[in-house]
């Protein structure tokens, strides 16, 4: 693989960076957040500890859902405990749309201090990743306990236990004055080197990932973090070495919302008029807010 050619466009943000690594039945993706991130954690007044954890999930949600094949698919992912200090947080990705919303005990989460463990955070919580796939009309569910430093390392233990792929994940957020940017990196191992195959043989001890893993958890926060080194770069500088790495440029990620008059009629419609009339306020109309764009959105059914 040879050194990348730096062009205009090819660094950025809100992007993802799809990879292949024929010779060691592997694959990767690369994202890397920025205005997109500031546009949805801008919707609600987040203390910082919770901007923090909301911007790594939606980080994640964007490496889980470029493994989409599907344009009509979605990925989510839900962390929630009934006894935490966040009891929920959840995040979606759907054609390039991304979205999440965390909701807290502010008073709690004030005594924990400003580095909070995600122990401290979620207690014993749980990590909910779901694909649906509407072309199949299949959807695939895991659940795995909320376990480790970050959250990150939780999805991780979801591809070994829930699907039996090796997977290694790395993850950063920064924030400072200009705002938030958040990096990921994933690679797994698909033994037989073909997707959608029988992973039989799939293990962490398998030589060629042993070897993929070393070369991928050697990748720096900052690499991730970085704007003047692009998504190609980072690729090149962990698997220059591979005889061949074959580079894809992903979907454009963007802030997604599919709260509209529309779809909450729609909704509305299905439930009985009793129902509806308690629903209504004294001028007849049934507000709802979406919690994850934080609008109000007045129904009147009639």
């Amino acid at each position: 693989m040879s050194a990348p050619d730096i062009h205009d466009g090819e660094t950025g943000f809100d992007r993802t960076l799809l990879f292949t690594v024929p010779d060691r039945d592997a694959r990767g993706r690369v994202v890397r957040l920025g205005p997109v991130l500031d546009r949805i954690l801008s919707a609600h007044a987040y203390p910082a500890s919770v901007k923090h954890l909301l911007a790594e999930a939606l980080v994640l949600t964007a490496l889980l859902g470029s493994l989409l094949k599907d344009e009509q698919g979605q990925l989510t992912m839900q962390a929630q405990t009934r006894e935490g200090v966040i009891d929920l947080l959840v995040c979606d990705y759907r054609g390039g749309e991304l979205r999440g919303y965390a909701r807290f005990d502010k008073a709690r989460l004030d005594e924990l201090g400003p580095a909070p463990t995600l122990h401290a955070l979620f207690g014993d919580g749980y990590l909910a990743v779901t694909f649906d796939l509407p072309s199949t009309d299949q959807r695939y569910q895991g659940i795995v306990p909320l376990e480790g430093s970050c959250l990150a390392e939780a999805c991780e233990a979801y591809f070994l236990q829930s699907e039996q792929v090796p997977t290694l994940i790395r993850s950063a957020v920064r924030h400072d004055a200009s705002g938030c940017v958040g990096g990921g990196l994933l690679l797994q191992h698909l033994p037989e080197g073909e997707e959608g195959r029988e992973r039989l043989h799939a293990r962490l001890d398998h030589p060629q990932w042993e070897h993929i893993a070393t070369m991928g958890g050697s990748v720096k926060a900052e690499e991730l973090l970085d704007p003047a080194l692009s998504m190609e770069s980072i690729a090149w500088r962990l698997f220059h070495e591979e005889r061949e790495v074959r580079v894809e440029r992903g979907t454009a990620l963007e802030r997604g919302c599919r709260c509209t008059v529309e779809h909450y009629r729609s909704i509305l419609s299905r439930f009985p008029e009793s129902e509806r009339a308690e629903m209504r306020n004294e001028d007849g109309v049934i507000v709802v807010d979406c919690a994850f764009c934080s609008r109000d959105f007045a129904i009147d059914l009639d």
